[in-house]
């Protein structure tokens, strides 16, 4: 089964842009697996422009689902996941600033970096993903690095799809069997939607996870966020 995680920065983005409580991320986040989510994902950056080291730690004692925190492994960030020890640490190549992530890893050149940071978070029992492009030599060096999973930077299936969906899927599908005849779980994860999710799924129907968030929390202004949720869900189905 492919499980849904829903990444609640939009909430934080929207709290953080009038200041105060409203709407409160950790109360968003238990609605979300009220409502079906079989887990949910944080990215915290470097300057807390939405979600927070605050955040976090309030909602690690909570959640009943699979907590995944997404990030650059630099200091701060590595010594927040090793304390909050979440159910998986995604690992993405952004700069500081990045509004948002545009690419994955070049596990070749990085194989020696990634090793050391998998290793340190295996050592703490925390399951590992790495954001890669669906490229067959990124799984390759991934694998060779120590990850648990990767993550199917997913960006340029969904800029293509419309236009071509069989095209758009192509190279995800190859990256895909290469992970499976690897041995390496297989997450997927950036501007997945309503419209294109569904295709993906039906092509690699192995994936492990999804990571959704700025495509749902702006499906849920319209459809309520229970309502987003099981759409989003149903994608996932055969």
């Amino acid at each position: 089964m492919t499980t849904l995680s829903v990444n609640i920065n939009k909430i934080a983005t929207l709290r953080n842009a009038r200041g105060g409580n409203v709407p409160d991320v950790v109360k968003v986040a238990l609605d979300c697996e009220r409502f079906g989510a079989d887990g949910i994902t944080v990215h915290p950056r470097p300057d807390e422009r939405h979600i927070r080291h605050a955040d976090v730690y309030a909602l690690k004692p909570l959640l009943k689902t699979a907590f995944n925190i997404e990030g650059y492994p630099d200091k701060a960030f590595m010594d927040l996941v090793l304390k909050v020890r979440p159910d998986q640490v995604t690992l993405v190549p952004d700069l500081p600033g990045q509004i948002t992530s545009n690419a994955g890893w070049d596990t070749k050149n990085n194989v020696g970096f990634l090793t050391e940071v998998l290793d340190e978070l295996r050592e703490a029992r925390i399951r590992t993903s790495v954001f890669v492009d669906p490229v067959v030599e990124m799984v390759e060096y991934a694998v060779k690095a120590g990850a648990d999973r990767i993550e199917l930077y997913t960006e340029p299936y969904a800029a293509e799809y419309p236009k071509d969906k069989e095209a758009a899927a192509a190279p995800y599908v190859e990256a895909a069997k290469a992970a499976r005849s690897l041995g390496i779980g297989l997450n997927a994860g950036h501007d997945l939607s309503l419209e294109n999710l569904n295709y993906l799924y039906q092509n690699i129907p192995w994936i492990d996870e999804v990571s959704i968030g700025h495509a749902l929390i702006a499906d849920a202004l319209y459809l309520g966020l229970e309502y987003a949720i099981r759409e989003y869900k149903k994608c996932l189905c055969k």
